[in-house]
């Protein structure tokens, strides 16, 4: 075990000396807004009456890999599966820099491999919430206008 600041574990998965799974890498990108875990109690004490909303990821496959698709992004369909009994996958034959390029209302992570993974998050987050770092684990800049 080692104790690792979210900024740290971030470097630490794009190095591959460790591995998280997509949401959890989303999870440590929000964490990251926080310099000190002070700050993100505060942050936690003020939002909690404020409402929470249920999500689930459904999964677009892309001719070069995948991209979980989030609540408020455009694709996400607007009857989900909640409780996975449905294995709801979307598939296209566009490769992943094309959909990035034709998009522009980005909730998402994109999964080029099991070690390269990025969040695009341009929407405004429910319930005073507050939206993940955009980070990616590649050099690709898919769509500057975020």
């Amino acid at each position: 075990f080692q104790w690792s600041s979210p900024p740290e574990a971030i470097e630490r998965f794009k190095s591959q000396e460790i591995w998280f799974p997509p949401p959890q890498f989303y999870e440590f990108c929000r964490l990251c807004n926080f310099s000190s875990l002070g700050e993100l109690q505060k942050f936690s004490s003020e939002r909690a009456l404020e409402g929470c909303e249920r999500w689930m990821p459904v999964m677009l496959s892309a001719a070069d890999g995948f991209i979980q698709l989030l609540p408020g992004d455009e694709l996400y369909p607007e009857d989900p599966d909640y409780t996975g009994e449905k294995k709801m996958i979307m598939s296209t034959d566009k490769k992943l820099e094309d959909l990035m390029k034709d998009g522009g209302i980005f909730h998402r992570i994109v999964i080029k491999n099991i070690n390269n993974l990025a969040v695009y998050v341009n929407i405004e987050a429910k319930y005073k919430h507050i939206n993940p770092l955009m980070m990616k684990c590649d050099n690709s800049d898919y769509n500057s206008r975020l």
